[in-house]
This record gives structure tokens, C-alpha cells and sequence, in this order.
């Protein structure tokens, strides 16, 4: 055997592990999302010098240098989201966070469209670099700031937020079609909790706790109001 065929099987090895001991006992057992996971090669959207931990149940960092938040959140929690928004292939996403593309690429193998957006131009530049590479064609990769929402190609038949926030703001719910899915990590440390929000008509939404979970904070979310006494 060949060096190179020994480091396939080793990475394969290492992926198997991931959706059998990680991600599957977090209840994802949608088996469109567990091929995908088999599919869309996880450690082509990693930094360099963070491929060998690419597989592991850790959020891993983005950027050699800036914002610690910017990071890439651990494979389960990528994965119940994605199955919990549960994307068709007429549906346009959104995806609020961009890290460096792996969410989107995931989304975009099950949606019609997906506009990325993230306020780091270094990760946006490595979020277009890897899906270039991997050949996903229908994601749109935009640099801004989407805390509050990102209007421009509105209203979107799913939403995903690749970081945590205290709240949803009104302006990223509004922007949801009646029939659209919100998918978050909502809450402050200690206490999150993953969340699908679902736009049931023009003025109702009903929200559903999936399950209790903490990841790093959406840069410029909106925070909550504070009582001073």
C-alpha cells in the first residue's frame, strides 16, 4: 500500500468516527445528512495547520490572528442544524457566519442557492478559496456585517446563524418566508440553547428548544437590554 492510500484511509477512518461516535448519539440520523457528512470533505475547509484535528469535537480557530470567535463549530453542532432546518432543493438560505465555507458548502448540496456573509474579509476570502475548490457553484460568498440581518436577496426560505446570539433580532425573523426555517444557538454562557424558529404566517413564529449547547458569540450581536435599579 502506498503512502498516499494509507493517509485516504486514515482520513476516512477518522470521518466514520466522527458521524459514529459524535454526530449520530446527538440524534442526527437523517440519512441524507449523514451522506452528506460522508460527502463533503470537512477538512478541505480547515486551516493547514488544523487538518490533523479536523474530525475532533472541538470548535476549531479560523484565523492564526484576530477575533478568538472566529472559529469553526464543532462537527455535531454543524450537523443537527442541518438537519434540523431540514433544506429543500427549491430553497434559498441564508447563512450568517461564512467561517470558512463548510456550512455553506453543506447547505448548498441540499438547497437551491446560499448567500454566505461574514464581516472578516480574510474569511471571506477563504471561504470563496475552498468552495472554488471544491467545485460548489451555488453559494454566494458576501462580505458585511449580518447581525442584524442581511436584506439584499430577502426573504429567505432558511436562515442559519453559524454563531451564537442573546436573542434573534426582529429584523433577521422578518426576513424569513412564511413556511421558513430559523436555525441558532441562542442565549449567553452558560445557559444556550440550539433553537428552529419557524415562520407560521405573516406575525407568528413558534420556537423550539432542540437541545442545550454553547458556541462562540456572533460578532456585533445585538445584546439584550439592561435593567439598572
Amino acid at each position: 500500500m502506498s503512502a498516499t492510500s494509507a493517509v485516504t484511509m486514515d482520513i476516512e477512518k477518522a470521518r466514520f468516527n466522527m458521524i459514529q461516535q459524535q454526530i449520530r448519539p446527538w440524534e442526527v440520523l437523517d440519512p441524507e445528512v449523514l451522506k452528506l457528512l460522508s460527502v463533503v470533505k470537512r477538512e478541505d475547509f480547515v486551516p493547514t495547520e488544523y487538518k490533523d484535528l479536523a474530525f475532533t469535537d472541538v470548535e476549531l480557530p479560523l484565523l492564526a490572528k484576530g477575533d478568538p470567535s472566529q472559529t469553526m463549530l464543532e462537527p455535531r453542532v454543524e450537523a443537527r442544524m442541518l438537519q434540523e432546518v431540514a433544506v429543500k432543493n427549491t430553497d434559498t438560505v441564508l447563512e450568517i457566519g461564512a467561517g470558512g465555507g463548510y456550512m455553506a458548502a453543506l447547505l448548498a448540496a441540499k438547497a437551491e442557492f446560499v448567500y454566505t456573509v461574514d464581516i472578516e474579509p480574510a474569511l471571506v476570502d477563504m471561504a470563496r478559496q475552498n468552495l472554488a475548490r471544491a467545485g460548489v457553484a451555488n453559494v454566494s460568498v458576501d462580505l458585511g456585517d449580518a447581525a442584524q440581518g442581511w436584506s439584499l436577496y430577502a426573504p429567505y426560505d432558511v436562515i442559519v446563524i453559524s454563531a451564537s446570539l442573546p436573542f434573534v433580532p426582529e429584523t433577521i425573523l422578518r426576513s424569513l418566508k412564511v413556511g421558513g426555517r430559523l436555525v441558532a444557538v441562542v442565549g449567553e454562557a452558560p445557559a444556550m440553547h440550539m433553537q428552529l424558529i419557524t415562520r407560521t404566517d405573516e406575525d407568528a413564529f413558534t420556537t423550539v428548544n432542540v437541545l442545550e449547547t454553547s458556541v462562540a458569540p456572533l460578532i456585533n450581536a445585538r445584546q439584550r437590554d439592561k435593567f439598572v435599579f
